[in-house]
């Protein structure tokens, strides 16, 4: 066996015998930078306590990831495709672990957020070079198994992570949830090497680099809006976000349309299963990372749970995204995307509604059902999709495909992040505001409060330490009046601080049922323009026919 496996997959007659070990190389390189998204949502409060972020510097410490990740991914995808689709995986990987050790040196959130950003920008080389790669090494026959697997790798990563990140945050640092990666890269790039063949465009024209960068241009704003607008407010930063998002997109679409060989051939969209698919991925993961972010903090704070138990609490999900993906496989084939895919998203929808009755008292056992339903439903509708976007493409631009299909995904999962998330901390503040009316609670205190579920609790801490102190005080006096009057003080403190605990925790379970009713009423409308968008079975199969000879006349052309 050669130790580096040199002969381009396209020069081979047969199909590549050891593709199965590459599709193994190739979901190792996705589970690692899925993972090390989810991790950090359960490494967030040490790193929190330690580094002492501000809620803006948390935020961007989670979305320094997320801008050049889903900005960089069509035009990387298109060198790829033209020089080296293992290159570009070796290259990310070398970059994603370079961030990595960034990360674990990093002693400031500036520090923190560069390599968050080195790490997206690595990201944004892997994650379409694994499905190019993977649509390049299988033939047709096989593409929709693998594909299928690629996306349940996908949803184990989100669960996984958190996992990870506990079992690492029990004897070590957060920092250690970032050197975790390293290794993990090593072994990706190695397997890379040996197993996974080279590959790239037969014949490829120059890279539209105006195109690429007009995409880089839009897409990174229009991320930076998402983040920066909701969170932080609509002042100029982020209304310039949203003015150069919108100028990019238009002068994108204008550039590709006239450009004879463009990065993106815009006018993919007007084929129904295609605009179909990437508008059921973006609500899709809209509603999945949105709902993963609120429930993560309300496992960890409300319920007690600590990083570990989080992370196993979240399982479910796993093991019902494999299921998922199991009877897509077989249900697809007979009741064709539209249905499958349908059922998906109508799945998502119901496991938001089922959150919707989560109350003060709810526990663990609220949940389980939510999560098997919404796994379920990943498994179901991402790997139609994803085999439909691939499959619009033509063997020369395998890369750009698997762009286009994580840019939606990104985008739909920094909608989730943004628009829910914001959405859940103003509900909060609302109710806790309403909860604490009748505390003689300072202004100041309350305020803290507001801010987030975390600092709700830590004011309700705080409370409680100095009810502590004033008792000690109180056993300590020598004055029985005085003695008295700090006992009741001491009192009136504890009572306080448990008033506080339980206003912080009610409104944040308030908050996570109307967060939830938004996003399935979202999810839902989603859900029927999918179903309306999406072609039947026998006009699927004329749209596939006539993407199949586009890339052949154009050739010809």
């Amino acid at each position: 066996m050669r130790l580096v496996m040199k002969d381009p997959v396209e020069t081979t007659a047969r199909p590549y015998p050891r593709r199965w070990w590459a599709l193994l190389v190739l979901c190792l390189s996705l589970l690692v930078i899925v993972m090390a998204n989810t991790a950090l949502t359960v490494a967030a409060p040490d790193m929190t306590a330690d580094l002492g972020l501000g809620s803006a510097d948390l935020q961007w410490v989670i979305d320094g990831y997320t801008v050049p990740y889903a900005a960089l991914m069509l035009l990387l995808g298109a060198i790829g495709d033209k020089y080296s689709r293992r290159g570009a995986l070796l290259v990310g990987l070398v970059v994603f672990g370079g961030g990595a050790v960034l990360g674990y040196l990093a002693d400031s959130a500036a520090t923190v957020i560069a390599a968050r950003a080195v790490m997206g920008t690595g990201a944004a080389l892997i994650m379409p070079a694994t499905l190019s790669l993977l649509a390049a090494t299988f033939p047709r026959t096989e593409r929709v198994r693998a594909i299928t697997l690629w996306t349940a790798t996908a949803g184990l990563a989100i669960a996984a992570g958190p996992v990870v990140a506990g079992a690492l945050l029990r004897d070590h640092g957060w920092s250690s949830t970032f050197l975790i990666n390293v290794p993990v890269a090593a072994v990706a790039f190695v397997g890379a090497l040996v197993l996974v063949p080279p590959s790239k465009a037969g014949h490829h024209d120059r890279i539209d680099y105006v195109g690429g960068l007009l995409s880089v241009l839009w897409t990174g704003s229009l991320v930076y809006m998402i983040i920066e607008g909701p969170h932080f407010g609509w002042g100029v930063r982020a209304v310039t976000a949203a003015v150069v998002a919108g100028a990019g997109i238009v002068a994108f679409v204008l550039w590709e349309q006239r450009h004879p060989h463009p990065v993106l051939d815009v006018r993919r969209f007007t084929h129904r299963r295609f605009a179909g698919s990437n508008l059921a991925v973006a609500l899709f993961f809209m509603a999945v990372f949105g709902a993963f972010y609120y429930l993560t903090q309300h496992l960890q704070f409300v319920l007690g749970h600590d990083a570990l138990g989080t992370g196993v609490r979240m399982l479910p999900l796993a093991g019902a995204v494999f299921a998922g993906s199991a009877l897509t496989g077989w249900l697809t084939p007979r009741v064709g995307m539209k249905w499958t895919v349908t059922a998906g998203m109508a799945g998502g929808t119901t496991a938001l509604a089922l959150l919707t009755r989560v109350d003060a008292g709810s526990g663990y056992g609220e949940f389980v059902a939510p999560l098997i339903i919404l796994g379920l439903a990943i498994g179901l509708a991402l790997s139609p999709c994803t085999d439909a976007i691939m499959g619009a493409f033509p063997e020369s631009e395998l890369g750009v495909g698997g762009a286009v299909n994580d840019t939606s995904l990104e985008l739909g999962g920094s909608l989730g992040i943004a628009v829910l998330g914001s959405l859940l901390a103003t509900s909060y503040g609302s109710h806790l505001t309403d909860a604490a009316g009748g505390s003689e609670l300072p202004a100041s205190a309350l305020t803290t409060a507001q801010d987030s579920v975390g600092a709700g609790y830590a004011v309700a801490q705080g409370i409680g330490e100095q009810a502590r102190r004033t008792a000690a005080r109180a056993a300590q006096a020598t004055d029985p009046q005085q003695a008295a009057q700090l006992k009741a003080q001491a009192q009136q403190l504890a009572e306080g601080a448990r008033q506080m605990t339980d206003a912080v925790g009610s409104s944040f379970a308030s908050a996570v049922a109307h967060t939830s009713l938004v996003g399935a009423v979202v999810l839902g409308i989603g859900t029927v323009l999918v179903a309306v968008l999406l072609p039947g079975r026998e006009m699927a199969e004329q749209e596939a026919r006539a993407e199949e000879r586009e890339p052949a006349e154009s050739g010809a052309h």
